[in-house]
């Protein structure tokens, strides 16, 4: 890739002169799709990244936030938003100082180009990375999350790629010490020749401990600090900023960076250390575009420069030019604003980790200036290089609505085969987007830290964080959930979005938790064709809707397009990271007592588009119906989950409730219930629940005016599943239940 004629004659002219080639790649890099979101930023002004209260006080004109347990402290723009975490009891907060609180961070990133060419690297250098840029705001990471997409499971290909992404998620994450307690996985012929790995990261700080990416003094030093300098990753940003080629696996290789999870150990606690005794000024990790980018920024933010020598750097190779120590993404490596006088603290314990550390330049009031071997290779407006590139402006198709065309199983025009609602269940129960993800959890280190309350294979993960304690007396829980569903979202952009924003919401719910916040990480093709930006902007609008609607704030995040390949574009796929609190960590599983009625709460949507049973089934439909009361729903849902009488609350979406029953069945507990037809078996409406209770009468009390409530049947002690639809009876016992969900497992050992 290299700059647009465009771009170089704006650049040639800010600058007065031609760039020299250290400069011509530095823009290439920090204008490219990747670092400057050209063609997206124009459309996420739509997110709200505020409270209700924290808008509500800005529009007063006060620009500080009015009440201060507000939760959102650093929001989009820095290496990861920063939210404060209440101790779930409005009345026990007020009067307190804020310096008494304990942040979240949460941050989101994408690593879906080197994934594909080289799977385990990709893959394990893109937690590497979220790790540091939660460690950029002076935070100690706590778990990860991954949202992960590849091609149809039946391909040899798509089951090469997502056993290395798997490999390198759970080799890095477990080497460093960071669980990884939650996720999604989907399998769709869209990503046939892109897949997605979409990594989320929460950490937990205090307010003396903030640090942000913003630089604030001149002639305070730059350090960098980390892994020695080498020259793989080069170009890693403008490679993220153009279609996959046939040849990617091979001719790209040299973009994809090297991870080193146990350089990165030490940097954590090498970065803690250097927290401990408050030395960060500003922080920034060494990501996309390699130091040339962490450090532009880290000094565009404060409207400063900086001189920066290169031949300080520490390097590992020899013979690196000025443009491949500017550029190189090697791993492992943060960029330290430092009072001069503190500078030789910071190598005494870089030096205790057996990291390498360099002073290479200091901060300056001035343009960015970078030097090599006594010549000046790069003098250039900071804020011109971190924000000065143009936007796109895109044409755009809007997207069409599927027609009604049903199989005759659901569309009751005629008389389906003898076996047809049998075999729909089993493909769709059994369908590896829907099926168990033991074989993905079960590698990955989900206890490590010991505050995973609640693992994966749950609605949502449930972290204890025991700094923060409830009226109870009972460590805060952190609810954390994350996923999308392509389906939905190739069928109908703006409503599968949506909906996307809903069940990741309900998830928190169902494990009795309020929704605090959420990053995203925005995933489409290329932005270039009409139809695939229509469609990527149409998400995004009805994603930030959905957001607005439930008060939940999208605090930062990621975008990556030109997913796109020989194959075609990638479905848009918002994924959506979030987490919401609860007084104590204790939550009602999603598998049976086989003691209590079974109710499903809320309002079915009629309907089938982008729904499991049509994949298999074949035929369109239109997007089901959402909630109109959804923030109603969430909040009353999350009160039933915590009740005493709740027994077990898991949530219908992927699948419907074929899905939802057959995840709750275990060999002890089973369920005996009725549902009216086919069409509401497999309907995959979010914001809906099956709830086991010994009061069905409080739920119906709780959801009266909110949703509807309707009584399924019971939970049994067989073990067995017995649902009647429409007079027909499907029966399975646990054992192959436990058969049809383990197709991934059954495949991959």
């Amino acid at each position: 890739m290299s700059l647009a004629p465009a771009d170089e004659k704006l650049i040639r002219a800010e600058l007065g002169r031609e760039p020299s080639e250290a400069e011509r790649a530095l823009f290439e890099n920090l204008w490219s799709e990747h670092c400057a979101y050209r063609s997206s930023r124009p459309l996420l002004s739509a997110f709200e990244s505020e409270s209700e209260s924290e808008a509500r006080s800005a529009s007063d004109g006060h620009g500080e936030r009015g009440d201060p347990w507000e939760p959102v402290v650093v929001g989009p723009g820095d290496d990861a938003a920063v939210v404060a975490l209440s101790s779930a009891d409005a009345d026990s907060e007020r009067g307190r100082d804020r310096a008494d609180e304990v942040y979240a961070t949460l941050g989101i990133e994408s690593h879906n180009h080197p994934s594909y060419v080289d799977p385990f690297d990709g893959a394990a250098t893109g937690v590497g990375g979220i790790v540091r840029d939660t460690l950029s705001m002076g935070a100690y990471p706590v778990a990860l999350a991954d949202s992960l997409y590849f091609g149809g499971f039946d391909r040899e290909h798509s089951k090469y790629l997502f056993e290395g992404v798997v490999e390198g998620i759970s080799h890095y994450g477990n080497c460093i010490g960071v669980p990884t307690v939650a996720g999604s996985v989907a399998f769709d012929d869209g990503y046939e020749g892109n897949p997605l790995v979409n990594v989320a990261c929460v950490g937990l700080t205090t307010p003396d401990r903030l640090v942000t990416a913003t630089a604030e003094t001149p002639g305070d030093a730059l350090v960098l600090v980390g892994n020695a300098t080498g020259r793989d990753g080069l170009g890693g940003a403008s490679f993220a900023s153009e279609d996959l080629g046939e040849d990617a696996e091979t001719e790209d290789r040299p973009a994809v960076q090297v991870g080193d999870p146990y350089a990165e150990k030490r940097l954590i606690e090498c970065n803690e250390a250097l927290v401990d005794e408050g030395l960060p000024v500003a922080a920034r990790d060494l990501g996309a575009a390699g130091l040339g980018g962490a450090s532009s920024e880290l000094v565009a933010k404060g409207g400063l420069g900086a001189e920066i020598a290169l031949d300080r750097v520490h390097r590992r190779e020899p013979n690196m030019n000025a443009t491949e120590i500017l550029l190189a993404e090697s791993q492992e490596r943060m960029v330290y604003e430092v009072r001069p006088e503190d500078t030789d603290r910071v190598a005494e314990l870089a030096e205790r980790f057996d990291l390498g550390c360099s002073v290479i330049g200091e901060v300056t009031d001035g343009d960015y200036v970078c030097t090599f071997e006594g010549e000046t290779v790069v003098d250039a407006p900071a804020e011109y290089l971190a924000d000065g590139a143009p936007m796109n402006d895109l044409e755009r198709t809007e997207p069409s609505q599927p027609e009604r065309d049903l199989p005759t199983l659901v569309d009751g025009s005629g008389d389906p085969a003898p076996d047809a609602l049998g075999s729909a269940f089993e493909a769709v129960v059994g369908d590896p987007t829907t099926a168990s993800k033991r074989w993905v959890y079960r590698q990955y280190d989900h206890e490590v830290g010991v505050r995973t309350a609640v693992p994966p294979g749950d609605d949502a993960a449930v972290l204890a964080v025991r700094e923060v304690e409830s009226a109870s007396g009972e460590p805060l829980g952190l609810a954390v959930a994350s996923g999308s569903e392509p389906r939905w979202t190739a069928a109908a952009p703006y409503e599968g979005a949506r909906a996307v924003a809903l069940e990741t919401v309900t998830n928190l719910a169902a494990k009795g938790a309020t929704p605090l916040a959420a990053v995203d990480c925005l995933n489409g093709g290329n932005p270039e064709k009409p139809d695939v930006y229509g469609g990527f902007a149409v998400a995004v609008d009805g994603l930030a809707e959905m957001c607005a609607s439930l008060s939940l704030p999208v605090v930062g995040g990621n975008v990556s397009l030109y997913n796109d390949s020989a194959a075609g574009p990638i479905p848009p796929t918002p994924t959506l990271a979030a987490v919401g609190t609860k007084a104590g960590v204790s939550a009602p599983p999603a598998t049976l007592s086989g003691e209590g009625t079974l109710l499903h709460v809320g309002a079915p949507g009629g309907a089938l588009g982008g729904s499991r049973y049509l994949a298999h089934a074949g035929g369109s439909d239109r997007f089901p119906a959402l909630p109109e009361n959804a923030p109603a729903v969430v909040e009353t849902l999350a009160a039933v989950a915590d009740a005493d009488a709740t027994l077990a609350v898991h949530d219908v979406s992927h699948g419907g409730l074929a899905v939802t029953l057959a995840e709750m069945v275990t060999e002890e507990a089973g369920v005996a219930v009725e549902i009216d037809d086919a069409l509401a078996l497999f309907d995959e409406t979010p914001g809906r629940a099956v709830i086991e209770t010994i009061d069905p009468e409080a739920v119906r009390e709780a959801f009266d005016g909110v949703a509807p409530v309707k009584e399924l049947g019971s939970a049994t002690a067989d073990g067995r599943l017995s649902v009647t639809v429409d007079g027909e009876t499907l029966s399975h016992d646990a054992a192959s239940i436990r058969d049809l969900r383990g197709v991934i497992g059954r495949e991959l050992d």
